[in-house]
């Protein structure tokens, strides 16, 4: 019973009985149902039946698709009908875009009649497949059409417009049911004449919408127009008037254009032209008409009548034959010609029995359909024009997507509708149209295909091989075979099986429904029966071909401890001399667990096979090597357990020893923006549908759960992992699909690893650095600036500001400058509950960084006083007379001394007064308000004069007072200057006879010198009465060595990765040199390490990027040939995150370095005394309240 009711579900068919095409005029249908590209669909499936026997069963199927889809039945040629016709059919329906099946059953009851199986496609895709009795006939069913019902939403009214203008009628509608495939016709006509899409009418329909365009009217176009819109249950209709009014005639009062322009009796040489007069008569009588004619392929219009004709008819002459023609009429009255009227189709010039035969150029070809041929062509197909008009052939124009640059595939016409377009690009995207062409000329192109991508067309994939047992238990049996060598084009999705008895001819299908995988357990199988199996695989074109049977195997149960064979061999990262080869575990493991594998080789066309691994490897891979370069070799695996070596695997296919052309390795990288671990694959060889499968240990990744991202662009495939840990060492390979065995690895050990989550950290975790750390500025009304400057930030820095530990907010504003890197927080009251720290906490992206600012103590109090002068100044400035300058002393070229102050905000009632200790002084020259500049002369400057000056301004609005205190460093300060001054500019020293005559004595004689001196200088005249002409000359050797004047510091603590720079101001004369000595050794220039002299003046050492190996005692040395001196500053590195040591100034006094020997005594200048040095500008003042040195400036307010 097993093999009567066996399923004879088959997708191999031995013998198609008979394959027709129905070949029956359909009813006229009112819906046109065009085809479209889509993959096979069943509208009508199989219906099962159950049948008595010799009745006759009738399995029909509808099958819609496009291109037309190829059916297979599987169902046997039986010559008689028995109970044994029971059984279950399956129609399978494909073509390129896809495939479907449907099945049914039968069950045949006991009666005897011979019947005939009959299998039928019709060209309309209805399949039927009978079983029917002997010269039975089989009935088409009924065609049952779609009404479609049509509501109009929006309709065009009439149109009143001009000559020249244009005009478009739009209407919109539902239709019911709304099917893509079924859309009504939409029909234009003008007054009852059916009008087509041509130069002058355009018409678009679409779903749910039709559009006429008229680009140009004339009077032609005035009338009726209905819209038609057709289908089986009847018509809707619209229509609406379109009036053309006389455009603006070329002189006043010409006559309108003549319309209805006619060809008639077209001959070798000649045409008669026909017309109707213009349809207004109120500018004057029409005195006739002039005809004119143009060639076709030219813009050259000629007058054929030199007369003007009063008739609406002219025979035009002088044609030439074969030639084609335009033709056009003018009118003419008392006041001049018209407008020409619509230029007539093209006529030919041709005998009359030729012209039956041509009519025009023909019609724009149908619908044009692109299919894949080859990887680098494509085949065209179109539908014939409707109106050939005598055609010649076609002209088949291609184009890459979006570019619109149209070349022609073929040069000389084609008859055929079909063209097969080659030279293409592969993986290039194409559309395609179509020109018909005649005599006369050209058609019009047709609509563009589709886009369609070029690359091989789908086809059956190759068959199967190596079919092998994997295990047997007496009942059933495990196959594994080799997957096809050509999978057609597209991915393989089926396998069928079938089997025979081993010694018989019969083979029967085995599974319901196809196996996905290459391993299928084959059940109800005889224990010690010999059979054979053999395989198809199927992909999206159709069923491949069966593979070869396998060998005979029995079926008898596997008792043996050995672990059964391994399976499945694949190869990557194949090399000139390794291989890496993969396999799957045995499926029968013996008598135990499997422990380990052994992988063994040998040279095609031997059988002396070599063990890779002495020691059996624990995983699924292994990498075999010192392989010969450009040998083939076979491999196969041996699965180990405690019993002992198991069943050799079928031995895989050659491999040979070569690295593919251009191959290159994974490389492994830490993303220098991101942080992230990147893997980087190049493939040297790409194609369509090829993708990338990375491993772990040769485990294909799934797990996407814990950071591992996958990104492919082109032929670059990355594995990046945003969230590494310690575990994730290990070999990690990739390989790429539909090439040659493109594929590589990469290894990343446990101490790889290490350093690279540490890089990751420092890149994800970068610190700021920072060109200025936090400070502050007192602003005007008291208000305090708190700032820091960063070496770069980007627009989406974010920062907080705290005092002691507390986020600053409120009315407080923060801000900062992208371009300079300043970050600043302006703090508008600032008061004593404000001592403490400051701290400004930046982040930006993963960057941060943080500074602080103390302000305790004395530097508190020093700035709470004068955020309160400064807002007292604010409310002072803004509100009455006030000084803009307040009071300082002035020394002069020629050594006078002057107060100097500087009043702002007066009217005429402001009063200006001097004071000393609070008596008034009258000065000569009253105070210049005017200018606001007041100024009081001090005359014969000396300690008579020193005291405490003040000057006042007042009016009604209130007053202002300056002081300062011309004593102590004050009065020390000017009598140096007038010292210096005094000095530059006093002459030689000369004798002056009195009037009375002093007389000059013996004892007289000798040297006088006189000695003027300042704190930098000291200035020396000497005459000489000693009666030998000799000067003496008394030299310091101290004013013209090397010095350092100022600027550096004792102790210097910097935090690592910082800039160090330490600049000071030395003097001598001549300049003096500098060099530096870090504990004792010369500093040696370099990238990191800098130091220079500017002007003479200015010396600095400026070290990028400290560390911990830069902190110990520098010693600056400044020396000329009169001597010099050497200063020494101690450099502290501190680490980020670490306490900032406290810093612990020594006390180390300047060391002389003595003059070069011999000294050379520097020899006085003869040249005359040097002009008076300029007086230097003013040191800005100091605010001294009380009694002080000067009063506050307002250059700090702002």
């Amino acid at each position: 019973m097993e093999e009567r009711y066996e399923h004879k579900t088959r997708m191999h068919i031995e013998e198609m009985v008979r394959i027709c095409e129905l070949k029956a005029k359909m009813l006229d249908k009112y819906v046109r149902e065009e085809p479209m590209i889509r993959g096979p669909k069943f509208l009508a499936r199989l219906r099962s039946h159950t049948v008595y026997e010799n009745t006759p069963v009738k399995l029909i199927c509808t099958v819609d698709g496009f291109p037309q889809p190829i059916v297979h039945l599987t169902v046997y040629c039986v010559c008689r009908c028995t109970t044994d016709d029971t059984a279950q059919y399956i129609a399978v329906a494909g073509n390129s875009h896809g495939q479907v099946s449907c099945q049914a059953s039968i069950v045949v009851k006991s009666k005897s009649l011979c019947p005939m199986v009959l299998y039928v496609m019709s060209s309309l895709s209805f399949v039927f497949f009978f079983l029917y009795p002997v010269l039975s006939a089989a009935m088409l069913p009924k065609i049952h059409y779609t009404k479609i019902n049509i509501t109009f939403l929006e309709k065009f009214g009439p149109v009143f417009a001009s000559e020249g203008g244009s005009a478009s009628l739009t209407a919109t509608m539902t239709l019911e049911p709304n099917l893509a495939n079924l859309q009504p016709e939409a029909q234009w006509y003008r007054d009852d004449e059916r009008l087509f899409d041509s130069k002058w009418v355009k018409i678009d329909t679409g779903r749910g919408v039709t559009t006429l365009t008229i680009p140009t009217l004339f009077k032609d176009d005035e009338g009726l127009y209905t819209l038609r819109m057709v289908t089986k249950g009847g018509t809707a209709e619209h229509s609406a008037f379109v009036s053309v009014a006389d455009g603006p005639p070329p002189v006043p009062k010409a006559p309108g254009a003549p319309m209805d322009i006619k060809i008639h009796d077209a001959n070798r040489d000649y045409v008669i032209v026909s017309w109707k007069p213009p349809n207004t008569t109120t500018e004057g009588p029409i005195l006739g008409y002039f005809v004119d004619k143009c060639e076709v392929g030219t813009e050259n219009w000629a007058q054929c009548n030199d007369h003007p004709i009063k008739i609406c008819k002219y025979p035009v002459s002088g044609l030439f034959e074969g030639h084609s023609y335009y033709f056009r009429v003018r009118a003419v009255n008392s006041h001049g010609i018209s407008k020409p009227c619509r230029m007539s189709d093209p006529i030919a010039a041709l005998d009359p029995t030729e012209f039956e035969k041509l009519h025009g150029v023909p019609s724009a070809p149908g619908q044009v359909i692109a299919t894949r041929e080859s990887d680098t062509s494509v085949l065209i197909q179109w539908a014939p024009p409707k109106e050939p008009n005598n055609l010649i052939g076609y002209y088949i124009d291609q184009c890459v997507k979006g570019s619109m640059d149209w070349e022609s595939a073929n040069h000389k016409p084609r008859k055929n509708t079909k063209f097969v377009v080659s030279g293409l690009t592969k993986g290039e995207t194409y559309v395609f149209r179509v020109q018909a062409i005649n005599e006369i000329g050209l058609s019009d192109e047709s609509q563009e295909s589709s886009p369609l991508t070029v690359k091989a067309a789908l086809t059956h994939p190759s068959a199967p091989y190596d079919i092998g047992v994997l295990s047997c238990d007496g009942h059933s049996m495990v196959l594994n075979w080799k997957k096809p060598l050509h999978s057609g084009g597209s991915k393989i999705k089926e396998y069928y099986v079938d089997k025979r008895r081993s010694g018989t001819t019969m083979w029967r299908e085995i599974h319901i429904p196809p196996v996905t995988e290459r391993l299928y357990k084959v059940e109800g199988l005889t224990e010690g029966a010999v059979y054979q199996f053999h395989v198809y695989a199927a992909n999206l074109a159709g069923l491949g071909p069966a593979s070869k049977h396998s060998a005979d195997f029995t079926c008898e149960a596997w008792t043996m401890p050995e672990p059964g064979p391994a399976y499945d061999l694949t190869f990557t990262e194949v090399r000139d001399d390794s291989v890496v080869v993969e396999w799957q575990k045995p499926v029968y493991p013996g008598s135990g667990p499997i422990t380990g594998y052994h992988v063994e080789y040998a040279k095609k066309g031997t059988s002396e096979w070599t063990t890779a691994n002495q020691t059996a490897v624990s995983h699924r891979f292994h990498k075999v090597t010192n392989l010969e370069v450009g040998t083939s070799y076979l491999f196969r695996v041996r699965a180990v357990n405690a019993a002992g070596v198991g069943m050799a695997s079928m031995a895989s296919d050659p491999v040979t020893a070569k690295a593919v052309a251009g191959s290159q390795e994974v490389s492994c990288v830490v993303d220098e923006k991101s942080g992230d671990i990147v893997m980087s694959f190049e493939s040297c060889q790409i194609s369509e549908g090829s993708q990338f499968i990375w491993k772990k240990d040769y485990k294909e990744i799934t797990d996407f759960s814990k950071g591992v991202v996958i990104k492919t662009e082109g032929s670059t495939s990355k594995m990046i992992f945003t969230n590494a840990d310690k575990e994730d060492f290990g070999t990690y390979s990739v390989s790429v699909t539909n090439t040659e065995g493109v594929s590589s690895s990469h290894t990343i050990t446990a101490e790889e690893l290490a350093k690279m989550l540490a890089l990751s950290y420092e890149i994800r975790h970068p610190i700021i650095p920072l060109k200025s750390e936090l400070a502050y500025k007192i602003l005007e009304r008291g208000r305090m600036r708190f700032w820091l400057q960063a070496e770069e930030i980007s627009s989406k820095v974010t920062y907080k500001f705290f005092a002691n530990n507390k986020e600053l907010s409120g009315p407080n504003k923060m801000g900062h400058d992208v371009s300079t890197g300043i970050i600043e927080f302006i703090m508008d009251h600032f008061t004593e509950e404000n001592e403490g720290t400051f701290t400004c906490q930046i982040t930006d992206g993963g960057g941060k960084a943080q500074s602080s600012l103390v302000l305790i103590g004395d530097a508190f109090k020093a700035a709470l006083a004068e955020a309160d002068f400064q807002r007292r100044e604010y409310i002072r400035v803004k509100e009455g007379p006030h000084f803009s300058e307040f009071l300082t002393l002035q020394v002069g070229d020629d050594c006078s001394v002057t107060l100097v102050c500087k009043v702002a905000n007066l009217k005429k009632e402001s009063v200006f007064h001097w004071f000393k200790e609070d008596t008034e002084i009258i000065p000569d020259v009253k105070p210049d308000l005017g200018s606001g500049v007041c100024k009081l002369p001090i005359k014969l400057f000396s300690l008579k004069t020193a005291g405490l000056y003040k000057a006042t301004i007042s009016d009604d609005r209130g007053k202002d007072m300056s002081q300062i205190d011309i004593s102590g460093k004050v009065f020390e300060d000017a009598i140096n200057k007038i010292s210096q001054l005094a000095g530059a500019s006093a002459a030689e020293l000369v004798i002056s006879c009195t009037a009375t005559g002093i007389q000059l004595q013996y004892k007289d004689k000798g040297k006088y010198s006189i000695f003027i001196t300042d704190p930098e200088n000291s200035h020396k005249r000497t005459l000489d009465l000693s009666g030998d002409g000799q000067y003496s000359l008394s030299f310091s050797l101290s004013q013209y060595r090397g010095k350092v004047v100022g600027g550096l510091p004792d102790v210097v603590t910097i935090m690592e990765k910082k800039t160090l720079s330490l600049t000071c101001t030395v003097r001598g004369d001549p300049k003096p040199q500098v060099s530096w000595l870090k504990n004792g050794a010369d500093v040696e220039p370099d990238d990191q390490v800098n130091y220079q002299i500017t002007d003479g003046k200015f010396a600095s050492l400026t070290i990028k990027g400290v560390s911990m190996e830069d902190s110990g005692r520098y010693t600056m040395i400044v020396q000329n040939k009169y001597g010099g001196e050497s200063v020494d500053i101690v450099v502290s590195v501190y680490r980020h995150g670490e306490k900032i040591p406290e810093a612990k100034p020594t006390l180390t006094p300047k060391t002389i370095i003595p003059p070069k020997l011999p000294i050379e005594i520097p020899q006085p200048k003869t040249q005359p005394a040097p002009a008076p040095a300029p007086a230097p500008s003013p040191a800005p003042p100091k605010a001294a309240p009380g009694r002080g040195m000067k009063s506050p400036t307002p250059t700090r307010r702002k």
